[in-house]
C-alpha cells in the first residue's frame, strides 16, 4: 500500500508569485466570488439534480492510467447519481507542481473546485490571502452533512483543518487504519528481510545491530550461491534503500542508537520527548552514531551503491529481479513480492531497543488540503453538496482504494453484504498484481474519510493493510516508549512563512551530510561545523516555532 501517489503536498508553490489583483484587467475575465456565504435552498441541493448541471474541476492523476477521469467507474456512477456533470482539467500527477502554479496564479484558468489540491499550509493561506480559494466552514455546517458528522464525532480533524483566523480553506482527506500506537502511519519506511535467502543460508531474523550486519555479511560472501539457488540473474545487494527519499530511506535501523529518536522525520527531523519539549532528532548523538554505522555498512560493499541516486522504477526494477537481501518501503509487494520477505523488527543496540513513531500518525492519515473550492465558484453550496458525496460512508472507500464492477481484469472490491444485510465493500484478492498499481487505476483521490468504525459495515480492511496493521501491533508496537509524536497543527501564515524559510536550509542541509556521511563518512570530523551551521540557519528559531504549536495544541 504505497503512499506516495495521492499523499502529493506541494510546499512552497507559487514562490516567486505575484498576488492577484482579481480586480483588475478592466472588468474582463470570469466574475470570482469574494468569499462571502452564499446559500441555496436545500431543494436546489437534491440529488440527482432534476436538471443536469456542470461544474469545473481540476484533478491530478497517475501517468499511463485513464485519462479522462469521467472515464473511470466511479465519476461515471457519480454523475448518474447526481445528474451533475464534471469538465474536468486532469493534469498528469508528474506536472501537476508545475502546471497548477500557472493555473493559480491565472484567475482566468481557475476551475470551480480543485480536487486533488495537496496544499499545504503555506499555499491554502496564500490563496486565501489573494482571495483564489474562499472559506467553507458554513458550507460544511450547512450543506456537508457527511464530513460535518467526521468533525462531529473527531473534533481534532475540524481542528487540525482550522486556520489561526477561524476559517477552514481546505476539504481534508482522512484515512483511519489502526489507532494511537497501532495506527498503520506509525511507520513509514518499514524494513523488509529476505527470508528466503536466510533460510538458504540457515540464519535468523536478526535481533540486535550486530546480527543485522553479520546477516548482510553473509548475504556478500555468499552471492555465488544464492544467485545459483534462485537464478538470479544480476549482481546480489545485500542492502537497497533510496537515501532522502521517504518510505525508501534507511532512518528506520537508527531507532535504537544513542537517546533512541532515530529520525523518523525525514521531511523535518524532529520529535517530541516525554516532557513535550521538541527536540532535533538530525543533531543528536544518536543520529550521528547511526550515521557512522551506516557508513561503516556502505564500506563493506552492504549498500546498493546507487542508493544515493536511482529513482523509484530502477529500486523496483532490481527488486523484481529478486536481488535485494534487504530493502525499504511501505509495502514489499512494491518492490519485490510479499512472500519471500519479512519485517525486520527495531534493532538492539547496547541493549536498549526503542522504536520512534512517525509524527502525526496518532491521529491516522491526514492530509489537511486535500480539495479546495475556488472563487471562480458562482454555486459553492452546490459544489460542496457534490463534495460532500465523497465523504459517504460508502463512497469514501471507493475514492480511496477503487470501486467494484470494472470491465477491465482487475477488481478492488466485489459487491457484497454486512451482517446486517446492507452491501458492503469487499477487498477482492490481488494475486500477483501490485496493490499501488490497481489502485491508480482505479481511485480517483480526492477528499475522503475513512474511519475504523466503517470496516465490517461498509467495508472490508484491505488485506494489504490488514497485514501491515499486524506487523505493526506484533513488531513495532511493543517497542513505542514515546508518549508523544508532534500533532498535525495549522499555523499562522507569518509562522508558516518563518518555518518555510528557515527549513529550506535547515533541511538542504541535512540531506546533503547525511548522503554524504552514509557514503563517504567523516562525520566525526565534521558534527562540530555541521551543529554550527544549523545553528546559523536558525535551528533554535527552528525548533521555537514548532514548541509553541505543540504547547498551544496541549493548552487547547
Amino acid at each position: 500500500m504505497r503512499k506516495r501517489y495521492w499523499k502529493q503536498v506541494i510546499t512552497a508553490i507559487l514562490a516567486a508569485g505575484a498576488v492577484l489583483s482579481l480586480t483588475a484587467c478592466g472588468g474582463s475575465g470570469p466574475e470570482l466570488n469574494d468569499g462571502t456565504f452564499k446559500p441555496m435552498e436545500e431543494a436546489q441541493l437534491q440529488f440527482p439534480q432534476p436538471e443536469g448541471t456542470t461544474l469545473t474541476a481540476l484533478i491530478s492523476y497517475p501517468a499511463n492510467t485513464e485519462a479522462e477521469p469521467n472515464n473511470r467507474t466511479i465519476f461515471r456512477r457519480l454523475e448518474e447519481e447526481t445528474n451533475i456533470h464534471i469538465e474536468w482539467n486532469a493534469i498528469p500527477n508528474n506536472q501537476w507542481g508545475e502546471k497548477i502554479q500557472t493555473i493559480m496564479a491565472d484567475p482566468g484558468s481557475l476551475t470551480d473546485f480543485i480536487f486533488t489540491a495537496g496544499f499545504g499550509e503555506n499555499d491554502l493561506l496564500r490563496f486565501a490571502e489573494q482571495k483564489v480559494i474562499i472559506p467553507l466552514e458554513e458550507y460544511i455546517d450547512a450543506y456537508m452533512p457527511n464530513l460535518k458528522a467526521v468533525f462531529d464525532k473527531y473534533p481534532e480533524y475540524r481542528k487540525m483543518t482550522t486556520a489561526a483566523d477561524g476559517h477552514i480553506y481546505s476539504l481534508p482527506w482522512i484515512e483511519q487504519l489502526g489507532a494511537d500506537k497501532t495506527a498503520i502511519q506509525t511507520v513509514g519506511n518499514m524494513s523488509f528481510i529476505n527470508k528466503k535467502w536466510l533460510d538458504d543460508l540457515g540464519l535468523e531474523i536478526p535481533e540486535t545491530v550486530e546480527e543485522f550486519e553479520a546477516v548482510l555479511i553473509a548475504f556478500r560472501d555468499n552471492a555465488a550461491k544464492l544467485r545459483e539457488d534462485f537464478g538470479i540473474e544480476g549482481d546480489i545487494i545485500p542492502m537497497s534503500c533510496i537515501v532522502n527519499d521517504g518510505d525508501q530511506d534507511p532512518s528506520i535501523l537508527i531507532n535504537s542508537f544513542g537517546e533512541g529518536y532515530g529520525d523518523p522525520d525525514r521531511g523535518r527531523h524532529i520529535a517530541v520527548t516525554d516532557d513535550r519539549e521538541v527536540v532535533f532528532t538530525a543533531a543528536m548523538e544518536g543520529f550521528k552514531e547511526g550515521m557512522k554505522w551506516l557508513h561503516s555498512l556502505a564500506e563493506q560493499g552492504l549498500i546498493d551503491p546507487e542508493c544515493y541516486t536511482h529513482e523509484w522504477s530502477q529500486y523496483v526494477a532490481k527488486g523484481k529481479a529478486h536481488r535485494y537481501g534487504v530493502f525499504f518501503s511501505w509495502d514489499p509487494a512494491n518492490i519485490d513480492n510479499l512472500e519471500d520477505f519479512v519485517p525486520l523488527p527495531p534493532l538492539e543496540k547496547d541493549g536498549q531497543r526503542i522504536f520512534t513513531p512517525q509524527n502525526g500518525s496518532f491521529t491516522s492519515g491526514y492530509d489537511r488540503g486535500r480539495c479546495v473550492v475556488t472563487a471562480a465558484a458562482q454555486q459553492p453550496a452546490l459544489v460542496c453538496a457534490w463534495l460532500d458525496q465523497m465523504y459517504d460512508p460508502f463512497q469514501s472507500p471507493q475514492n480511496n482504494w477503487g470501486t467494484y464492477g470494472e470491465d477491465d481484469e482487475f477488481d478492488i472490491f466485489v459487491l457484497g453484504k454486512n451482517e446486517a444485510g446492507e452491501d458492503m465493500l469487499q477487498h477482492a484478492p490481488l494475486g500477483n498484481a501490485s496493490p499501488v498499481e490497481v489502485r491508480e487505476a482505479e481511485a480517483v483521490g480526492g477528499p475522503l474519510a475513512i474511519l475504523d468504525e466503517y470496516y465490517g459495515v461498509y467495508v472490508t480492511c484491505p488485506d494489504d493493510a490488514q497485514y501491515r496493521l499486524d506487523w505493526i501491533e506484533e513488531y513495532f508496537t511493543p517497542y513505542m516508549t514515546r508518549n508523544y509524536v508532534y500533532p498535525n497543527v495549522f499555523m499562522s501564515q507569518e509562522d508558516v512563512k518563518q518555518l518555510s524559510d528557515l527549513q529550506a536550509d535547515i533541511e538542504k542541509t541535512v540531506r546533503a551530510r547525511k548522503a554524504e556521511w552514509i557514503r563517504d563518512g567523516g562525520i566525526d570530523e565534521q558534527w562540530d561545523e555541521y551543529l554550527k551551521s544549523l545553528d546559523a540557519y536558525g535551528l533554535q528559531d527552528y525548533l521555537a516555532l514548532f514548541q509553541k504549536y505543540l504547547d498551544a495544541y496541549f493548552a487547547d
